[in-house]
Order: structure tokens, then sequence, then C-alpha cells
């Protein structure tokens, strides 16, 4: 009878914590529900979908759904519907749209660090650049942000760029001269493709297509995926894969809409852009591979020799050498150290 009594003890005791757990877990789990308010969020693009951009943007829309039970909604606007990247990155500042992504050199108006990204052939490989975007470097760029009224909340990629045109193959820098190219507005941009002999012209990305159709422009460059999606092989007749180029991107909030959220709400939306863009890069490194494939069969594709790329490098050296200045030699040191780190353990 006693050792009955002692049992019957004992498992009401264990279903009393068991409910006392059971209860805390709720609360705790009411408690969070509690500081995730309903909200829209306008996430702008200046692509269109089947990039995989906008693939990473959908992605990232499904976890802070799932991650919010719901109560955050992301909208992505695409194909540069709601403005070119500046005017975009502007309105996030004054918080007339809460995100958008766009390449990360891009922000040196705002941060001149930024234009560190824009080096000509600075990363020989996908695997150099995670180095630095992931690492120390990546994280102090994006801890410059807040005091300009953004919040950077991962790396994702537009990937390499290769010179596209209707003219002519592109084999050695002396290929560009009079080419009138579309380059992104940054000036190490403007500075490297005008080095190389082409009249470089800076212009939003979204009125890109209609300046190839109408040859206000001969060529710009792009990575492969962006060729087809945006379908300026349709308008182009040359693709020289010269890697001149790569461009991180950056997942972008207001920082005004980044203060009125919670601390759980700022997680949500941290976690789910880290997570969206390592699956962004995969999807990227992906379709431009295939991409590249089928541009063979629209364009005249070729690539630009290891000894003619060496000497477009030489050629853009001075570059390098007056944006070093303007960004900071410190800085440019820990971005090399970084790429040598990468390189010193290939086998």
């Amino acid at each position: 009878m006693i050792r009955h009594l002692r049992a019957t003890l004992r498992l009401l005791t264990t279903c009393g914590l068991l409910a006392a757990s059971a209860t805390v877990a709720t609360l705790s789990t009411a408690a969070q529900a509690a500081d995730i308010k309903e909200r829209n969020i306008k996430l702008a693009l200046v692509v269109d979908r089947g990039t995989a951009q906008y693939d990473g943007a959908e992605k990232f829309a499904e976890q802070v759904k799932a991650r919010s039970g719901g109560l955050l909604k992301v909208r992505i606007f695409g194909g540069g519907t709601l403005g070119g990247d500046l005017p975009v990155l502007s309105s996030l500042q004054g918080g007339t749209i809460e995100m958008t992504l766009l390449n990360a050199s891009l922000l040196q108006g705002n941060v001149k660090e930024f234009a560190v990204f824009d080096f000509p052939f600075l990363f020989a490989n996908e695997k150099e650049a995670d180095a630095v975007v992931d690492g120390p470097v990546g994280r102090k760029l994006l801890d410059l942000l807040p005091a300009k009224g953004l919040v950077g909340l991962a790396y994702w990629e537009l990937g390499f760029r290769n010179m596209h045109n209707s003219k002519r193959a592109i084999t050695r820098w002396e290929d560009l001269a009079g080419l009138k190219m579309r380059v992104i507005q940054t000036p190490i941009y403007l500075d490297l493709l005008n080095t190389l002999g082409a009249n470089a012209v800076p212009l939003p990305f979204p009125e890109l297509y209609t300046a190839l159709e109408q040859k206000a422009m001969d060529g710009a460059t792009n990575p492969p995926i962006t060729m087809k999606v945006q379908k300026f092989d349709e308008v182009q007749k040359f693709y020289s894969v010269t890697h001149h180029m790569y461009n991180p991107q950056t997942l972008l909030m207001s920082g005004k809409t980044w203060a009125a959220l919670s601390a759980d709400e700022q997680k949500i939306l941290v976690d789910a852009a880290r997570e969206a863009g390592l699956y962004e890069r995969k999807v990227s490194r992906q379709k431009n591979a295939e991409a590249l494939a089928e541009l063979r069969k629209t364009l005249q594709v070729n690539e630009v020799s290891p000894a003619e790329l060496a000497r477009m490098r030489d050629k853009a050296r001075p570059v390098n050498e007056k944006y070093a200045k303007q960004v900071g030699e410190t800085l440019v040191k820990e971005v090399y150290a970084e790429i040598d780190k990468v390189r010193a353990a290939r086998p």
C-alpha cells in the first residue's frame, strides 16, 4: 500500500513538472508571439523573375513568413517597378521603401569603403569572395551602414561580370576602343572601362535593354544568367568571358523600419536573410553555368586568354591604386589578406 502511494506521488510529481514545463514553454511562445506584429514589407529589385536574386528574394519571403507565423509578409517588387538602385536606396533612407537588394559597391556613395568591391580582378573565384564577405571585412563594412540610415542583413551575389556588345568580340583590352559601354553607377567602374579604352556611360539598369536595342549603347557587362533573363542576348551579338569583376550584393533594410522592429522581428529577418543568401549564391552559380551554355547557342561567345587577362589587369592597376588611397589602404590590405589565406589553403 505504501509502495503504491509512493509510486502515485512520484507520478503526480512528474506530471506536475511536465505540466509546469509545458506552461512555461507556452508562455514563452506567447511572449515571443506578442512581440511580433503584423507587418507588410516592400522589397524592391531591379531584376526580373528567373534571376537568382529573385529566387533568393522569394526564399527570403517564405522564410520570414514561416518564422513569424505569417505575421511578417514580404512583398517583392521586381523589374525596377519601384525605381533604379540609387533612387530606391534614397527611399530606404527616407523610410518609404523597407528593403532592397543591390550591388554592394553601389553603397560607396554613402560609405566610401564599399568601393573595394568594385576593384577589378579582385577575386579569382567565388570561394575567395565568400571568405571576404562572410568574414571580418564583410562584417566591418555592414557595421558602417546604420550611421547612414541603412541596415545590411546579409551578402548575396550577382556574380562575375563579363563583357558583351553588338560590334565585336573582346579578346584583348584594345578591342574595347571606342565602344560605348554601360557601367553601373560607381566612379571606379567608370574609370575602369575608360582606362581599358571604352567610352563608359553610367546608366540605371532598368533602362539598359532599350538602350542596347536602340543602339544608344554598344554593350555592357553582366553575368550569363542576367543576359538570359533580361533577354539582352536578343539585342547583342558578342559575349566575352572576362570575369573582370565580381559583384557581391547586400540585402538592405531601411534604418527607420529597422528601428521600429522588436528584437524578435529583427532576428527573424537576419536569420532568414542569411539562410536565403546561402541559397541564392548556390542558385546563382548553378544558373550562371547553365546560362553560359545557353548563350553559346545564341551569341558568339569567346574566352579571353589568361595572357590577355593578365594584360587587362596590368592596364587596370592604376585604377586599383587610385581607389586604394580613397577606400583606405588598411582595409584593402585586410581584403587581400583574406584572399591570400584562401589561396594558401588551396592544394
